[in-house]
């Protein structure tokens, strides 16, 4: 697969939560996204899944490395979140041929709604460093791509809303021309452990039908930057490859 040039996004926004999946129920968030979730940011704001003939993703974004602009700080929040979800297969294609027998999912309901604790970062703020890696077949397309997307940054537009981990938590967004004249990150360090990496196999083609496939890595922040290795590195556990070191 062929490497196009490195974007640089600074985002930031009035809370934020990219949770700790070993915490279970009660969200406790990352000090900064995870690859992910900036992932998905950039997915947000530009992103060509399909070909319209081969019906495959023509490239995917490859993280380099996250910033912390601001030190993390915390803000405890109380949600009200349902504990239904919603069937794709079975309930809304039920709905959609009798509407009158359909019964939706009422938040007000005392049997379906659940307060949740969530630990949320309070004004973050980060600069993501992305480059986009084109799939066989795709490779030619590439410094179009990357012209689709800086035009499409600088402009300010986006297919969907990015968000800080949570759709309720919007991110707002800069594309950063020249990082030698923007501020140092944060004087902050944490070994974060193992830390989600992605929860979709980079490797697949077509992620539309596919399982969760959820990888990680050994997460350490230094002096503000946390590098992101690459998906094909070795040091991207997936659930194939041993977890012995």
């Amino acid at each position: 697969m062929s490497k196009g040039k490195t974007h640089v996004l600074k985002i930031w926004g009035d809370f934020g939560c990219f949770s700790r999946p070993e915490l279970k129920t009660e969200r406790f968030s990352y000090p900064c996204p995870t690859p992910s979730a900036a992932r998905g940011i950039f997915d947000s704001i530009y992103s060509k899944a399909y070909d319209r003939c081969t019906k495959t993703a023509q490239f995917y974004w490859q993280v380099e490395k996250i910033e912390l602009l601001t030190y993390p700080s915390y803000i405890a929040l109380r949600r009200n979140e349902v504990s239904h979800t919603v069937a794709a297969e079975g309930t809304i294609s039920q709905w959609m041929r009798n509407p009158e027998r359909f019964s939706p999912i009422v938040v007000d309901d005392k049997n379906c709604r659940q307060q949740r604790q969530t630990m949320a970062l309070r004004n973050p703020e980060f600069r993501i460093h992305a480059h986009i890696m084109a799939r066989p077949g795709f490779e030619n397309s590439i410094t179009g791509y990357d012209r689709q997307f800086e035009r499409r940054a600088t402009q300010g537009k986006f297919f969907a809303m990015p968000c800080m981990g949570c759709r309720e938590f919007p991110a707002f967004f800069e594309y950063i021309a020249d990082v030698q004249k923007e501020a140092s990150p944060a004087a902050f360090d944490q070994d974060l452990g193992y830390m989600l990496y992605d929860v979709f196999d980079l490797r697949r083609m077509n992620n539309e039908f596919a399982k969760p496939y959820v990888s990680v890595f050994r997460a350490v922040i230094e002096n503000g930057v946390l590098p992101v290795p690459d998906y094909f590195d070795p040091k991207v556990l997936k659930p194939e490859v041993s977890h012995a070191s």
